[in-house]
């Protein structure tokens, strides 16, 4: 194994800009449209096809994504989501999803996760919905794909079914992840994407909401250009005329200063859109080298087996990123780890925590979950990511390994 003495510093994430990304951007420029435009649609219409969904709808990014698909389901007109919903989803994740559910009027109710693939199960929802007395007060099921693993959502639509539920899935850290032949954002009602640096497709700052229903496609372009009036996909006004004006008086304002609903300006950047594009030319390439690479690092950590729990290995799986869990023999706290790895020029993140009992913004949930999400709270303490991006050379990954050793010695 070949080491490097003055190693580079090797990140969870990384974006190379390449002749085809600058040639994108300087299109952008040149065409005098630099806000949401041309690139904007082209992506959302090969996102939809890559997901396997009817549409989608870029927005500034992936946070923005879920508080505009929750407003849109609480604006539907067809099978509403009812204002303060308590939502059932995971409490080991990002906390832009908890966050959103608060920032709608909505209420986040945890159910503890699967301790080898970081997912809330249909057996950690129904045994909440056996034991709990107000389930008619839940209307919304928000599993999250953690790490590129997908959330078992043949189970969880079932569930929500019988129980009068909707489902949205966050898939922004699940790109191209599969369940049988379907990709995961497209097996609920509406999912959300995020495409920030150290995701699997990465432009910087941007999101997606994907869905085959037209209702939500519309409502989110009203919400995402602070409500206004126009939901068209795309503007006719200087080829045709707004083919939202009519005859009556009323009908005749300017629908793009009318606005039919309190929103927000969540609209997308050209630029962002055409980095996307680049990369989603290549994703099945980056799917793969990240699964080659996330194999590279289990087979040099295989030693450390009853150390360090290392991912399990699935092709399905487009992996955001390599998760280890230190087990009882470690000898070494987590956040200790993660220092010492930086030290050694190897990035390392936390697996995010468990929300209700340690991120400190949701202290007021800590006590009505005490001991009942004991999964979470594990993995939320002991759990911690590396990189397993496409642009890790092997010597790279043999520093993580290196490293990796170093510090559990």
């Amino acid at each position: 194994m070949s080491m490097s003495s003055n190693p580079r510093w090797v990140g969870v994430g990384d974006m190379v800009i390449g002749p085809e990304e600058r040639k994108a951007i300087m299109e952008v420029l040149d065409s005098g449209h630099i806000s949401e435009g041309a690139r904007t649609q082209e992506f959302e219409r090969r996102w939809a096809e890559f997901v396997g969904t009817r549409y989608s709808v870029a927005v500034s990014s992936g946070t923005s994504a879920l508080i505009a698909a929750l407003t849109a389901l609480q604006h539907c007109k067809h099978d509403p989501l009812p204002r303060c919903s308590k939502v059932i989803t995971t409490p080991l994740t990002y906390v832009a999803t908890s966050n959103a559910l608060l920032l709608t009027g909505n209420e986040p109710t945890y159910v503890d996760v699967d301790e080898r693939r970081f997912c809330i199960t249909p057996e950690t929802i129904k045994r909440y919905l056996d034991e709990e007395n107000d389930v008619e007060e839940h209307h919304l099921i928000l599993p999250v794909h953690l790490m590129g693993y997908p959330a078992d959502m043949d189970g969880i639509n079932k569930l929500a079914e019988k129980h009068g539920m909707s489902v949205m899935e966050d898939s922004s850290q699940a790109h191209g992840s599969l369940l049988g032949k379907r990709r995961t954002g497209s097996m609920s009602r509406l999912s959300t994407f995020s495409f920030y640096i150290a995701h699997n497709i990465q432009a910087g700052e941007l999101g997606a909401i994907a869905t085959d229903d037209l209702e939500i496609v519309k409502l989110i372009r009203q919400i995402k250009a602070n409500g206004r009036r126009c939901d068209c996909i795309s503007c006719s006004r200087k080829r045709t005329g707004c083919i939202k004006l009519g005859k009556n008086a009323e009908d005749q304002r300017d629908p793009r200063f009318t606005h039919d609903m309190i929103g927000y300006n969540f609209k997308a950047m050209d630029f962002q859109s055409a980095l996307a594009l680049v990369q989603l030319d290549r994703v099945l390439d980056i799917i793969q080298k990240r699964q080659e690479n996330v194999k590279y690092l289990n087979d040099g950590l295989s030693d450390l087996d009853g150390i360090l729990r290392v991912p399990e290995l699935d092709r399905n799986v487009s992996y955001l990123a390599y998760p280890m869990i230190l087990q009882d023999g470690a000898g070494i706290s987590r956040d200790r780890f993660v220092i010492e790895m930086e030290k050694r020029k190897v990035e390392a993140r936390p697996l995010f925590g468990s929300i209700p009992s340690q991120q400190p913004a949701y202290r007021r949930f800590k006590s009505r979950y005490e001991g009942k999400l004991p999964v979470a709270d594990k993995l939320g303490a002991r759990g911690m990511y590396v990189g397993c991006h496409q642009y890790l050379t092997k010597e790279d990954l043999d520093w993580v390994i290196k490293t990796t050793h170093e510090v559990l010695k």
